[in-house]
């Protein structure tokens, strides 16, 4: 159903006669109320909504929340008119004409039974009977407790230095890098944090997340104001990657059903959709003018995106079957060149070139810079150049047990590697002058070490834990 809600010359003179909208309309009242949430709602889950998503939104109609459903899309009519069946524009689209419909596009029409079913529920009010959630609700003035410390999905430090986010439930927490404790909480809708990242100035926090299995959200927070500016749902899990444009001016998101998003960071409006990729999209970057988006996924490839046209340009990394061994979890840019960090499932870090310079060649991975660098153990999970380029970290988990490393970039050499028993790593940053890295992961603590030295500096659980019982 990608189609816009306007309805065609035939369909006018077909449905909007009053007498045979009134006579339609009686024709619908029967005995037995229908539920939209247990009636209607699967119907659209099952035809419509794959299309008119917060990800997608065909024809500006999203048709996965109540209110935008019954508003309708782009063409300005009401989409639903509560009693009205025979004057509701979804019906008039869903219904066949000639044994044709306008919706589903490029599907077959909707059963009469079905077709009949949403009339009915139409005709009798066209009420939302969807249960209210039993789920906690979390906001600035009611922030969450914790029983126990969380996994920390998301590591990353303002540019001045002065503050380090730390993904939280339902939350992103900033801390003072001082050591002097928490700065802020910023607490949101989504109850999973993916990815907590500051813009270019400092000024503000692009969060994505969600609720798995039931919305995905990309949040952009004025960090000094500690207020949420932006809130856009997408799609119907959580998201991911989350980046920011060298002018602060676009925000890219990686989502589960393979798209490529970027949204105007002021305006919230959708500048890019993408969808190359075959499988969940986790990491994105901005080349260094921006004029290109960098996408890793689960299918095991980096692709270029040209922004402002929206389409796919290249596979960065090869294509060959079995050249690369699982998918790719984590990208990140150098700070002054188009060469791009990636980690994986293979735990390998590797340096590829933005832009190729010969004809692809099957069998090749003409992109990839050599040397390598050595092996971590396990899959890495997250990677990051330092300010000045000079050096890389990551981070990786295996069998239950964390490590981070950070190497050279121009020799590949390992400078330090810190071991991590109690649980996988999941985030790493350095700091903004590269003196100091942080990393976090499953068992939910914050430890900051001495780039050079790999000593502990300090290490922090980033939340107040509390007894179940709430003392």
């Amino acid at each position: 159903m990608t189609r816009t809600l306007c309805i065609t010359a035939s369909l006018i003179c077909a449905f909007t006669s009053n007498a045979k909208a009134s006579e339609s309309d009686k024709e619908d009242s029967a005995v037995g109320k229908t539920s939209y949430y247990a009636d209607i709602r699967p119907i659209f889950q099952a035809n419509c909504q794959g299309c008119h998503q917060p990800a997608k939104q065909g024809g500006e109609y999203v048709m996965t929340n109540f209110a935008s459903l019954a508003a309708g899309g782009e063409s300005g009519d009401a989409a639903i008119i509560a009693n009205k069946p025979g004057e509701s524009n979804l019906v008039a689209l869903i219904t066949p004409v000639d044994g044709k419909a306008e919706m589903p596009r490029g599907k077959k029409p909707l059963s009469d039974s079905e077709i009949q079913l949403i009339r009915k529920w139409i005709s009798e009010g066209a009420t939302d009977d969807s249960p209210v959630s039993t789920r906690p609700q979390y906001d600035m003035d009611h922030p969450p407790d914790y029983p126990a410390p969380p996994v920390i999905t998301s590591l990353d430090y303002s540019t001045d230095g002065k503050l380090l986010a730390v993904s939280g439930y339902h939350e992103v927490v900033l801390h003072n890098t001082d050591g002097s404790g928490l700065a802020a909480r910023l607490v949101g809708q989504s109850e999973r944090i993916e990815s907590a990242v500051f813009s270019p100035d400092g000024k503000q926090l692009a969060v994505t997340g969600g609720s798995p299995g039931r919305m995905g959200e990309l949040q952009i927070w004025d960090v000094e104001k500690q207020e949420l500016k932006t809130s856009i749902a997408i799609g119907y899990d959580t998201i991911y990657g989350a980046s920011w444009s060298h002018d602060g001016k676009l925000v890219a998101v990686g989502c589960p059903d393979t798209s490529v998003l970027a949204f105007d960071s002021k305006t919230a409006k959708r500048m890019l959709f993408n969808g190359a990729h075959d499988d969940w999209v986790l990491d994105t970057v901005f080349s260094v003018k921006s004029d290109h988006l960098i996408t890793v996924s689960r299918d095991r490839s980096m692709k270029l995106i040209k922004v402002e046209t929206q389409r796919f340009v290249d596979n960065i990394t090869s294509i060959t079957p079995g050249a690369l061994k699982g998918g790719v979890n984590a990208v990140d840019r150098h700070p002054t060149k188009d060469e791009l960090l990636v980690g994986g499932a293979d735990g390998v870090p590797k340096i590829y070139q933005m832009l190729r310079t010969k004809a692809r060649q099957i069998g090749d991975d003409h992109n990839l810079i050599q040397p390598v660098f050595p092996q971590m153990p396990g899959r890495v999970f997250d990677v990051k150049f330092s300010a000045s380029g000079d050096q890389i970290i990551a981070g990786s988990s295996f069998n239950g047990a964390g490590y981070v490393s950070v190497y050279n970039t121009s020799d590949r050499k390992i400078v330090t590697k810190i071991d991590i028993p109690q649980g996988g790593i999941f985030a790493v940053a350095f700091s903004h002058d590269g003196q100091a890295f942080a990393s976090g992961g499953f068992d939910g603590i914050v430890r900051i070490h001495d780039a050079a030295t790999g000593v502990l500096i300090r290490e922090f659980t980033p939340v107040d834990i509390t007894e179940r019982n709430g003392k």
